[in-house]
Formats: C-alpha cells, sequence, structure tokens
C-alpha cells in the first residue's frame, strides 16, 4: 500500500511540475518585451480635447488636493466630478471649485439612485457631458479620461497618449496608462502605531506599486500582441465615440459589473476597438497599508471578475475577437476559478508527504534518499521563482536606488502576497453565492490614520 501511496505522491508532483513550468514559460514570455521597453516619441495634446471623469463618494479629504494638482498641469482640460450623495464636505469642495474655474462640473447624483456603484457615477457624467457638446462635434477628437479621486496624472501624460502609436491612430479607442503608488516610500503609513505594524502597512504600499509596475505593466505589455488591453479603474482614457458605440439606447458606457474597466475593455474590444496601453506614462494613487482595506477591495475585483465571465460566450462569438485574443480574456476571467481550485489541489501533496512520512517512514525515507527529496526542492523552487522574480525585475526597471537587495526581499515579499488572491477569490465566491453585489467601497488612507486598531472597526 505504501507503494502505491508513494506513486500517488510523485504523480502529484509530476502534475504539479507541470503547470508550474508551464506558468514559468508564460512568465518569461511577458518578461522579455517589459525589459525591452524603450519610450515611444510624444504627440500633440492640442489635437484632442480632454475630458476628466472622477467619481467621487465621500472623497472630501482627497478632491481638492487633486482638483489643484489637475487645474495646475492639465488647464486645458475639464473635470467632470460626480458627487454620489456623499455624506462629507465633497460636493461643497467641488461646487466652490466651479465657481472658480469654468472648466471644473459638478454632477450630483441623489437617492434613490446614488451610490449603486462607479459604473453608474461614470455614466452620470457621460451623459453631464453629452449635454455640455454642442451638435456636430467631432466625437472622435475627444478623450474621456477616468481618475479615482486621489488619481494624480504624470505632467507628459496627455502628450504622451496622444502619440501617433496610440490615440495618435485611428484604431485605438482606449489606452491605459501605468499605475504608481504615491506613498510608495512613506516609512510611517500608521503614525500613532508600532514599528511591526509600520512595517508590514509600507510593506503592503510596496508590494502594490510592485505589482502594478512590473507583473501587470508585462501582462498588459503582451495583451497589446493578443489585442485585449484591459482597462483600469485609475488612468485610463477612451475616445468618445469609442464610447458611444457601446454606450447602448440607455446612455450607459459602463455596464453594471464591480469590474467596471475591464468591463468596458470586453465591450470595446467586440465593438471592434483597439484598446492600447502605455508605461510612458503614469498616475499616482495612493497604496492601502491596511490588510482589512486591501481585502476588502480585492474581493471587490474577484467578484467582478467573476461577474465578466458571462461575456465569453460573446467573446467567443465576435468577429472582432482573434482567436489568440480570445484565449487571453479566456485565461483572465477563468483566473478567479482556477484559484478557487488552486487552493484545494495544491495542499495535496504537501498533506499526502506528512501522512506518508508519519505511517511508513521507512518507505519514505528511502523515496527521499534516491532522489525523492530533489522532486520536491525543485517544486517549491518552481512555485516561488515566478513570483520572486519581480522583485528584482521591478527594481532593476522602477526602482534602481532601492538596491537589488531589497529588491530580492521585495520577490519573497510578493510571493506571499499573492497568497491574499486565494483569501479574496473565495470571499468574492461567497458574496455570489449570497446574493451580495454592491459596491464596497475603500476607505482613504487619510481617514483611517488613528492606527490599525480604528481600520478594524
Amino acid at each position: 500500500m505504501s507503494s502505491s501511496v508513494l506513486v500517488g505522491i510523485g504523480l502529484a508532483q509530476a502534475i504539479s511540475l507541470f503547470i508550474s513550468v508551464m506558468f514559468i514559460a508564460y512568465v518569461l514570455t511577458i518578461v522579455v518585451p517589459y525589459l525591452r521597453h524603450k519610450p515611444f516619441p510624444v504627440g500633440d495634446a492640442s489635437d484632442f480635447d480632454w475630458h476628466l471623469f472622477i467619481p467621487a463618494r465621500d472623497e472630501a479629504s482627497v478632491i481638492g488636493i487633486t482638483l489643484e494638482h489637475l487645474r495646475t498641469h492639465f488647464p486645458e482640460a475639464h473635470v467632470w466630478v460626480v458627487d454620489d450623495a456623499s455624506l462629507d464636505d465633497t460636493a461643497g469642495i467641488v461646487a466652490d471649485w466651479a465657481a472658480r474655474d469654468v472648466r471644473i462640473h459638478l454632477v450630483s447624483r441623489v437617492a434613490p439612485e446614488a451610490r449603486t456603484g462607479k459604473g453608474d457615477a461614470l455614466n452620470a457624467a457621460y451623459r453631464a457631458l453629452n449635454e455640455h457638446l454642442f451638435d456636430g462635434v467631432d466625437r472622435t477628437k475627444i478623450i474621456v479620461g477616468v481618475l479615482d479621486a486621489d488619481g494624480l496624472p504624470a505632467e507628459n501624460c496627455f502628450e504622451v497618449i496622444a502619440a501617433d502609436h496610440l490615440f495618435g491612430k485611428d484604431d485605438v479607442g482606449a489606452v491605459q496608462i501605468c499605475v504608481r503608488m504615491v506613498n510608495r516610500d512613506d516609512r510611517k503609513p500608521f503614525p500613532a502605531a508600532s514599528r511591526v505594524a509600520n512595517f508590514f502597512g509600507r510593506t503592503l504600499v510596496r508590494m502594490q506599486d510592485l505589482e502594478f509596475r512590473a507583473p501587470i505593466s508585462a501582462i498588459q505589455m503582451i495583451r497589446q500582441r493578443t489585442k485585449t488591453v484591459g482597462l483600469g479603474g485609475n488612468g485610463q482614457f477612451a475616445r468618445l465615440s469609442a464610447l458611444d458605440t457601446v454606450a447602448g439606447d440607455d446612455d450607459r458606457p459602463w455596464h453594471g459589473s464591480l469590474l467596471e474597466d475591464y468591463e468596458l475593455s470586453l465591450h470595446l474590444l467586440m465593438a471592434g476597438h483597439q484598446s492600447e496601453f502605455t508605461m510612458d506614462t503614469l498616475v499616482d494613487q495612493e497604496g492601502l497599508p491596511s490588510l482589512r482595506r486591501l481585502l476588502t477591495q480585492r474581493t471587490r475585483w474577484g467578484q467582478g471578475t467573476m461577474q465578466c465571465g458571462a461575456y465569453l460566450p460573446g467573446i467567443w462569438a465576435s468577429r472582432n475577437v482573434t482567436t489568440l485574443g480570445a484565449l487571453e480574456a479566456s485565461y483572465y476571467l477563468i483566473q478567479p476559478w482556477l484559484q478557487l481550485l488552486g487552493t484545494l489541489l495544491y495542499p495535496v501533496p504537501i498533506i499526502l508527504l506528512i501522512h506518508n512520512f508519519y505511517y511508513y517512514p521507512e518507505a519514505m525515507q528511502e523515496f527521499m534518499a534516491n532522489g525523492g527529496w530533489m522532486l520536491f526542492v525543485l517544486y517549491f523552487v518552481i512555485g516561488l521563482a515566478p513570483f520572486v522574480m519581480w522583485g528584482p525585475l521591478y527594481v532593476r526597471r522602477c526602482e534602481p536606488g532601492v538596491g537589488m537587495g531589497r529588491g530580492i526581499a521585495f520577490g519573497f515579499a510578493y510571493a506571499l502576497f499573492i497568497l491574499t488572491f486565494y483569501i479574496t477569490c473565495w470571499r468574492a465566491l461567497f458574496r455570489i453565492l449570497s446574493g451580495r453585489r454592491g459596491w464596497a467601497k475603500t476607505r482613504r488612507n487619510v481617514e483611517a490614520r488613528s492606527g490599525p486598531v480604528a481600520l478594524e472597526k
């Protein structure tokens, strides 16, 4: 009996090893273009009219800073702030700005229509913009950007995305820019808390910065080849004429998923519009030092991805989506389900190993002595390598002043950070099974400065 169990362990290890090798091959595929990327020539921002949408629900702590930044660096842009029935002074702050600046617009939503999700707020801004524009305007020359209430685009943002290979091409309907965590160097995210709490908090923020600027950017670059670039919630830009084609009769380009940004990507894809990504500019936002708030945010993202799985038949049926593109989109949309499966399967070899060491110690010692230990070492190395490698790559590409030693440490921390995905996918599933579809807003850091204890209330 011990022999058959040993065969089972070997088979499980072989399957896990095969999956890991395939994943490493995929990672290497996306790493090469990421490291070889060089900036493209910029374009002329004056070729377009710029309108920025900012959904704002209880954002009094940050909205003033964002408006100051936008009016200083992008004076040519119109800014549309959607007050989603805020309980704080968000509307008052924006109204004061609007009274002094004709390019700032306050769009007010009230109950019962308000506070139903980010997509609904963006649709309200879209309708307000339509009412503002005069008949006959060239809507192909109007670019709509979506920013978080704390989103601070780089000064070169407009000229970068106006380049010939981005909105300078008539068939490009949308562009996503790189996202960076503005507080990535904050040593004390919890000023009143302990050193341990601050270490944990700043590590979480650093992992989010690494995630967006390294693996996510690399994935987006390879998606340019499959023509399936995904839009993000912050720093997404779309041609107004492209939004028109997916808005429908009810003027709703955003269709209600909790992952409204990627959902828009899918609608644009199936409508035949090309989406692009660029690392040549970026938008700053705050990273979350609180694990609870991070899990809330990522649970919403996971649930939204599961909801978007309903588009798989349409993706495969669309004549505007290549087979390679459909495969890439399908792989992304089934990721939460694979993670659910992984939480059940990945522990099996370890459980079997412990079981057999307990019941069949002599056979297991012989197995390990005859080379079995190499399988387990290889299993862990290959399992960790695709995640640990992003630490040094992130330092080399994005933060060279940090030092390669810390880059290696970041890599191991990122491997642990990935484990949160397995938590959030189960939380997302439970929300779906319980019929919960509400849009849970993530609290701003400045609202939770009293320390980790306060964050748990």
